[in-house]
């Protein structure tokens, strides 16, 4: 990996590196060190080693298969076992706050430096996990100047080749969200579906103008000629609040007709003082109780709505602008997704991962769970509707479970606080579908993969998956102890004839203690087991997917450090400088691990 890529830093301040020499997991252990260098004050320890705070089930290894990465979101590979070609797509900037800016950033006063961590960008290695010498090696997509590359604002999230291992166009998703799609980040609307020319250099547009709000356009597969991408919802749960570019953002979009509820929802504002009401699916300060809204309002072209599986033929980009249309709507966030093998318990049907509700804004949620679901039209054609934002899982709203406890993130905790999560929509448009399986709350279940054969051993039976789950962003307390998330989970199916039968469990994380494993092989830890900067490990941060690579190992893609206010960070700089809030993206962290099957301690006991 050339220099201009690694974030390099060889001087700690006195007061970072006692406090890192305290925390050491080993004597031996490098203290080294991640910054935000809009936000020095930001440091971070960043040591990946090898992986060795990780834990997996007997029989398996994991090691840094690629390190120092800037906020990598996918990875895609072409080739064969023993030959392949690995490209990893750096998102760039794609969470909120002043540190997190492409322009000035190192002295870049354009923000379209080569060097620049928070543009997007592809990076190609070998099998080896060596950057490709010269041009082959990128960056390819790299934005120069407007117009050229990947919008600059970011994120990338979705890479996916034509043809999976076998090449063919690569396709990608991109947005000017910049700050959570705040005016001054791009914009609404800016999410698109672009095609990448490896051999030019080039990005073109084949589908422009996707919803950006809230979460942008995400991961993208490929099947029969069609491109199938997860389109996120606009806002955290229906109303569009203050968490939403201060209200700028754009509201979410229904796939098809509803009719809005009575209720509204509050946003007080100190900087001037202001109160406004807002109606759900609604601009903000805008209220229309009772108000039939229909499909597609406010889209650029019909077919295009938020919470949702999102689909199109490949074709001309003339053709597939006009040809988008849902597979499944009533999500609240889906990231993830990928098709199950025709020989799957599930028969070939679209398996995804979605991000359940935050306590945040003007419809804050407590205690609502992540979800995994399969995302199909219904026989009469139209797409299958998964109850999102008055249904949270299994769950309606309204349920006590899901009351808001106060927040720093909430609109007005005055009026929300221990409160019903009222309904947005006075009725179902129809019938919802349940999901497959839930998930803990805020685990940010994203990624998942369906296993290969080769892979099969021990606690991982055929059939199975594993799903890549980002963790918290400090806006609600633990979801347990120890906190699920920052992890690896694997889901089992329990027979080739009982598809929605499975078992769940977790299949790799940081384990500062004792690390402990169950008869049948699978880990626990008895003790922390935390994020690796926030515990000083050499570990996972936040995964924001996994893939299977033609070599039969898992590819576990880690965005790198976050810092959040402080509700899983204590030591966050943001706590006392709270002008950093919320979140704070730290460059070079992101890492690539390899999960393998280890042959050699297959039957080795703890």
């Amino acid at each position: 990996m050339k220099s201009s890529n690694v974030l390099k830093h060889t001087a700690l301040s006195a007061a970072v590196a006692l406090a890192f020499a305290g925390a050491a997991v080993v004597p031996t252990l490098a203290q080294a060190q991640g910054v935000n260098k809009n936000c020095t004050e930001e440091s971070v320890f960043y040591d990946p080693g090898k992986g060795e705070d990780i834990i997996v089930p007997k029989g398996f290894k994991v090691e840094a298969f690629i390190t120092h990465l800037n906020f990598p979101t996918d990875i895609a590979f072409v080739g064969n076992k023993g030959n392949f070609k690995v490209y990893v797509l750096e998102s760039g900037t794609g969470l909120p706050g002043k540190c997190n800016n492409r322009i000035g950033y190192n002295g870049d006063a354009t923000g379209f430096a080569q060097n620049n961590p928070f543009t997007p960008d592809i990076l190609v290695f070998d099998s080896s996990g060596r950057r490709l010498a010269g041009a082959a090696g990128g960056p390819f997509g790299k934005p120069t100047g407007p117009g050229n590359g990947f919008q600059p604002d970011g994120p990338a999230i979705g890479l996916a080749f034509e043809h999976d291992f076998q090449g063919g166009t690569l396709f990608a998703t991109d947005s000017n969200q910049g700050v959570r799609g705040a005016i001054s980040g791009g914009g609404n609307n800016t999410s698109r579906i672009v095609k990448v020319d490896l051999v030019h250099n080039t990005v073109s547009s084949l589908i422009h103008g996707l919803p950006t709000g809230d979460h942008p356009t995400e991961q993208i597969v490929v099947k029969d000629g069609w491109l199938y991408w997860s389109q996120g919802s606009a806002t955290n749960s229906g109303v569009t609040g203050h968490d939403n570019g201060g209200g700028g953002n754009q509201h979410d979009i229904a796939c098809e007709p509803i009719m809005l509820s009575q209720n509204t929802w509050r946003s007080v504002g100190v900087n001037p003082p202001h109160v406004h009401e807002t109606s759900g699916y609604s601009n903000h300060g805008t209220v229309r109780k009772g108000a039939l809204v229909p499909a597609f309002e406010d889209a650029t072209n019909p077919g295009m709505c938020t919470g949702a599986i999102l689909s199109a033929k490949i074709d001309k980009p003339e053709v597939m602008q006009k040809s988008v249309k849902p597979v499944a709507w009533g999500f609240r966030n889906p990231y993830g997704l990928r098709f199950s093998p025709d020989d799957h318990p599930l028969n070939g049907e679209l398996m995804v991962s979605e991000n359940g509700e935050d306590e945040r804004g003007a419809r804050p949620t407590n205690n609502a769970p992540d979800r995994l679901a399969i995302a199909r039209k219904g026989k009469d054609g139209k797409p299958e509707y998964h109850g999102w934002p008055d249904r949270f899982g299994f769950l309606d709203s309204t349920q006590s479970v899901f009351n808001p406890k106060g927040s720093p993130g909430d609109d007005d905790p005055s009026t929300t606080a221990g409160k019903p999560v009222l309904p947005v929509f006075a009725f179902f448009p129809k019938q919802p579908v349940a999901p497959l399986a839930l998930e803990p709350s805020d685990v940010a279940a994203v990624g998942l993969d369906f296993v290969p054969d080769s892979f099969v051993h021990g606690v991982v039976k055929k059939n199975a998956v594993l799903v890549s789950r980002e963790g918290d962003f400090g806006f609600s307390q633990a979801n347990g102890t120890p906190e699920a998330g920052h992890d690896v989970e694997l889901v089992n199916f329990t027979s080739q004839t009982h598809p929605f039968e499975i078992k769940q469990s977790r299949f790799a994380f940081n384990c500062k203690g004792t690390r402990l494993h169950d008869p049948d092989g699978t880990p626990r830890c008895d003790g922390e087991s935390e994020q690796a900067f926030a515990a000083k490990l050499r570990g996972i941060n936040r995964p924001t997917t996994i893939r299977f690579g033609p070599d039969g190992a898992a590819y576990l893609v880690d965005y790198g450090a976050v810092r959040d206010p402080g509700g899983s960070d204590p030591d966050a700089a943001v706590v006392t400088q709270p002008a950093n809030s919320p979140l704070v993206q730290i460059p070079g962290t992101g890492t690539i691990w390899r999960i393998s099957r280890d042959n050699d301690h297959d039957d080795d006991d703890d």
